[in-house]
């Protein structure tokens, strides 16, 4: 993107910022109080860039970093110094919690950190913004969505897209009725940058690393490399694949263009079929099929090939009786079928999801109105748990069928994954 798109992109955000905040005349302002200080627990990857988009924020400051890795702390230190922004640093996630100095929390952990921290965070009185997918397990979303009630935090989930116009437009059609009945939703994910992971032997914590912190919750194991930093999305310990990673983005969609909730059942299927030797557990290729009364919904994602569906490598189809929309960040159009009804050429994206989506969080902080987010906690545990019931049916070989009452499968072997294994004396927080 290049300078002058960054600065519209920026200024919209801002303007929508600025226009949540003012429609509400009695709010609390961090502009007479002072700015929003914000800690961040986890700073690489994701964490780094949610800090990076809310602080170009005016009423905005981070005072404070923690990470398990002493190396990257470091790095984002000096980042920061550059700047001219100091702040204090953890290498334990309860300390910078009892900051008094911090306000709200970024959460840009492995997954299976993001409940204990979460939840622990709200009891502290911070407010969150935590990356996606929220939790780890269907009874760990269950438990941060009672723990942002009962705290009364603003909690907002890192699914950014629902901060973008665009995406907000493609609801509106397909909620328009143009595309006639909707039989079929598509999903998926088709990343042909992941490459293989080749095996490699364990071997010592590096240097600077907390490798016990890191694992928390997590089984105690050997230290290896693949499982470190980016790469932990592979394994069942610490998170969900490709499932969760990028089914809470794509399938989110789909279930609010079809306003459904929950599926009367779930079937998948899938495997290691492209690197079946290598070091990652979670399936490379997979395909989960939920069915709703009157349309099913249908996910698709594979490693290691970009060609997915509609000639794009992800995104979400609605395909009606009349024509089928097709959208994905990059924007939205229509394919009609036949004459049935007006193409709509491609719809580009205009902002920038990350600025908008940071930009409604501190609207919502500042109004203390959770209602104002665009991916509050609710609607985060939601589609995690929708994304985690795809990862189920897969790891147990069955269909399995969901009992809303109950809060559990029909299924003994399903119900057994309804939680993350918790090691070394760590516990889900009783909400």
């Amino acid at each position: 993107m290049n300078s002058r798109r960054k600065f519209i992109a920026t200024t919209a955000a801002l303007a929508a910022y600025t226009g949540a905040v003012s429609a509400f005349p009695g709010i609390r302002s961090f502009a007479l109080e002072g700015k929003l200080k914000l800690g961040l627990i986890g700073v690489k990857g994701m964490g780094w860039s949610n800090l990076s988009s809310f602080l170009k924020l005016p009423d905005v400051e981070c005072t404070a970093l923690c990470d398990v890795d002493a190396r990257e702390l470091d790095k984002r230190v000096k980042e920061l110094e550059a700047k001219n922004i100091k702040v204090k640093t953890y290498g334990n996630y309860r300390d910078l919690l009892a900051d008094k100095n911090v306000d709200a929390v970024i959460i840009g952990t492995p997954d299976h950190w993001h409940c204990l921290m979460m939840i622990e965070a709200c009891a502290a009185g911070k407010d969150v913004y935590v990356e996606k997918p929220l939790g780890n397990s269907i009874v760990e979303c269950n438990a941060m969505t009672e723990a942002a009630k009962k705290y009364n935090r603003i909690v907002q989930v890192g699914q950014w897209q629902r901060s973008q116009q665009h995406f907000k437009d493609a609801m509106a059609y397909v909620h328009s009725g143009k595309l006639g009945k909707i039989r079929l939703v598509k999903a998926w994910a088709y990343q042909g940058w992941m490459k293989s992971i080749p095996v490699k032997p364990d071997g010592p914590v590096p240097e600077g690393v907390n490798y016990d912190m890191w694992l928390g919750p997590a089984k105690k194991r050997p230290f290896n490399p693949n499982r470190f930093h980016f790469d932990f999305r592979w394994y069942w310990d610490y998170a969900g694949g490709l499932m969760t990673d990028w089914g809470v983005h794509m399938l989110d969609f789909a279930l609010i263009g079809m306003k459904a909730h929950t599926p009367k059942s779930v079937v998948a299927s899938g495997g290691k079929f492209a690197y079946p030797d290598d070091a990652a557990e979670t399936p490379d290729t997979l395909t989960a099929l939920y069915e709703f009364d009157g349309f099913n919904i249908q996910w698709e994602h594979a490693t290691g090939i970009n060609g997915g569906p509609y000639n794009r490598d992800h995104g979400v189809a609605f395909l009606g009786n009349n024509g089928t929309l097709v959208v994905n960040r990059g924007g939205w159009e229509v394919i009609p079928d036949g004459t049935k009804l007006e193409a709509v050429p491609l719809q580009k994206s205009v902002d920038r999801g990350l600025d908008m989506h940071t930009a409604n969080f501190v609207a919502a902080v500042k109004a203390r109105k959770p209602e104002l987010l665009n991916a509050p906690v609710e609607a985060g545990a939601h589609i995690a748990i929708f994304s985690q019931m795809g990862n189920i049916a897969y790891r147990t070989g069955k269909k399995i069928y969901w009992n809303e009452k109950k809060g559990a499968f029909d299924d003994k072997a399903a119900n057994k994954l309804l939680t993350a294994s918790y090691n070394n004396s760590y516990k889900i927080p009783s909400v």
